[in-house]
Order: C-alpha cells, then sequence, then structure tokens
C-alpha cells in the first residue's frame, strides 16, 4: 500500500465505515416488535443514532487500533517520542462534528416528540386546573397556586379535530392496573384496544407514582396521584402485548404486569358486546377489592392479582420477600 496515497486510503476507509454503518443502523435487531405508529417515528430516530454511533465507534477504536500498531515501540528503542504540542484545526474539528451531530439529533427527536403530540398538551388541558394550597410561615393566610391537572402525549397535530375512537380510564394502584371503558362501563384487568383505531388512556395513579410503559409501542407515561395523565395511541399490529410499570412503586414493583390485547374490529365488537351482556362490574367495587385490608399478608393481598397482574413469581416465595429475603425464586408467569 506503499504506493497509493493517503488521500485515497482514507476515502476508501471512510466510505467502508460509512456502507457498515448505514447496514448496521438498519439490521441490528436490539428492538422489539414495532406495533403502533408511534414506533416507526421512535424506530427511525433509533436507526439514526446506532447508525451514527457505529461510524463513531469504528473511527475511533479503528484509530487507535492503528496507532497502536504503527506507533508501537520498537525492540530496543530507548529514546523518547516526538514532543507534539498540538493541532489546532484538528481539534476544532473534532469538537465540532460532536456539537453538530448533538444539536441534529436534539431538533430531530424534538421533531419527533411534537408529531407524537407532546407540544399539544397546554392547548388540550389548558383549562383544566387544580389548586395548590399554600399556608405562610405565621399562618394568618393561604393562598392557591394554579397548576396543570394533565400532561403525557396529546393528540398528534396531523389529526386535526378528529376525535379518540376509544377512550380508556386506567387508575394503578399497588400492584395492579384497573382499566374502565366509560362509554360502556366496561371494567376490566386488561386493556383492550381495535387495530387501526385513535385510542385515549386517561392515567391515573391511587396512592404512589407508577408509569404505564408499553414496550412494543414506544411510549410510556406517568401516573401521578392527584394529577391526570394521557396516552393517545394507535395500533397497527394484532396481538397480545406487555403492560409494565416503570416507576419503583413498592416492593412487589417487578410483579406489576398487565397485557394489552389488540383485536381486529370485528373482533373488539364481539369482546364488547359480550362484555356488556355480560353482569356489569362497578368499578369502585373493582378499586375496593383491589385495595389491601389491614389484616392481609402480602402474599394474602398479592393473590388477588395473580392473574392480571401475570406475576413472574411463585405465590410460596412472595411472603419472604416481606420479611428481607433476596433469594426470590423465579418462575414462569401465569
Amino acid at each position: 500500500m506503499n504506493g497509493i496515497p493517503t488521500s485515497i486510503i482514507t476515502m476508501l476507509i471512510g466510505i467502508v465505515i460509512t456502507l457498515i454503518s448505514l447496514w448496521y443502523g438498519q439490521n441490528h435487531g436490539l428492538m422489539p416488535i414495532a406495533a403502533s405508529t408511534e414506533a416507526g417515528e421512535i424506530d427511525q430516530l433509533f436507526n439514526v443514532m446506532m447508525t451514527i454511533g457505529t461510524g463513531l465507534f469504528l473511527l475511533v477504536e479503528g484509530t487507535l487500533i492503528i496507532a497502536l500498531i504503527r506507533f508501537r515501540r520498537k525492540a530496543g528503542d530507548e529514546t523518547d517520542g516526538p514532543h507534539i504540542e498540538g493541532n489546532i484545526p484538528l481539534e476544532i474539528v473534532w469538537t465540532a462534528i460532536p456539537a453538530i451531530i448533538v444539536l441534529g439529533l436534539s431538533v430531530y427527536s424534538f421533531e419527533i416528540y411534537n408529531e407524537m403530540g407532546g407540544l399539544n398538551l397546554m392547548e388540550h388541558h389548558s383549562t383544566k386546573s387544580v389548586q395548590l394550597a399554600y399556608t405562610s410561615a405565621n399562618g394568618d393566610e393561604a393562598t392557591s397556586y394554579p397548576m396543570l391537572a394533565a400532561s403525557g402525549l396529546g393528540e398528534p397535530p396531523d389529526l386535526g379535530e378528529q376525535e379518540a375512537d376509544v377512550t380508556i380510564n386506567v387508575l394503578a394502584m399497588q400492584y395492579a392496573f384497573v382499566m374502565t371503558y366509560p362509554d360502556t362501563g366496561i371494567v376490566d384487568g386488561v386493556v383492550h384496544v381495535p387495530v387501526g383505531k385513535l385510542v385515549k388512556l386517561n392515567l391515573n395513579a391511587q396512592d404512589v407514582i407508577h408509569a404505564f410503559w408499553l414496550p412494543e409501542f414506544r411510549i410510556k407515561q406517568d401516573m401521578i396521584p392527584g394529577k391526570e395523565t394521557s396516552l393517545v395511541l394507535k395500533a397497527t399490529r394484532e396481538g397480545t402485548y406487555p403492560v409494565v410499570c416503570a416507576e419503583l412503586c413498592g416492593p412487589f414493583h417487578g410483579g406489576m404486569r398487565a397485557e394489552m390485547v389488540v383485536h381486529s374490529l370485528e373482533e373488539y365488537e364481539e369482546w364488547e358486546q359480550s362484555r356488556i351482556a355480560a353482569a356489569p362490574t362497578d368499578a369502585s367495587t373493582v378499586i375496593a377489592a383491589a385495595s389491601r385490608k389491614a389484616d392481609e399478608t402480602d402474599a394474602d393481598y398479592l393473590a388477588h392479582f395473580d392473574h392480571p397482574m401475570h406475576l413472574d413469581m411463585a405465590a410460596e416465595h412472595l411472603e419472604h420477600m416481606s420479611h428481607g429475603h433476596t433469594d426470590v425464586a423465579l418462575t414462569p408467569g401465569s
């Protein structure tokens, strides 16, 4: 390679790194199945970051390996290396390029957040507020401050005046999710939605902060006591997907799981009609049953939610957790 100009070698290396980065950025296989319209946008952003990250990794690590081999100390060479003061143009380049990349990714991710409805939040919930009471130190007067009572992802801007096809009220409590369908009065421990329809989830927490996370949908939203949050989604793929609490909500946080079932339109209508025809379930009854009784042990309490929570631990080990044991055996979910 001594006869090949350095500029040609550099160009060839750049082409190889670019091709490898572009291929791996689209074929890394690190993301789960995409099951919503939002997932496509998130995956595209992730692919771009993986492409850039792969290119930078190959460039930096490749440079280190070449330097280790080419500039290694030769046998018998006891002299000092050359004294190098620095290279201002090179330092400017390797500072400017990361700055441009970070700025570009920031703008790109902000645009995706906007397309998912993140900036529509104030518009959709500006009329809702709660009052925070504050009493002065001397106790003479109390002042109320308005606070935003809802947050999350609002309706994407491209939907215009389109209303949600299905609205579901989700209540989180230690350690279960309770879903209520206000249009039909259905109460369930599983989220049922039709494919291709706009679904709005109104999220509330009864006790501590929880989070409603759908990995295959690429969306997550905190559920805060006293503050309603929301998620708007559209499923694109039929199937059953996990719903996970992604906030540490107590000692049995790891078992707080539910499912989202995405039906075809016909199957969803059949499910809805079958639940309406069945004996109605009172939401307050379900919530009361989910609340822990004063005399209940951990095992007794969690036994109520073994199926809706899909616990990944054996029931006989639940009691040990409350006594500080860490050797909890895991078993396949029920």
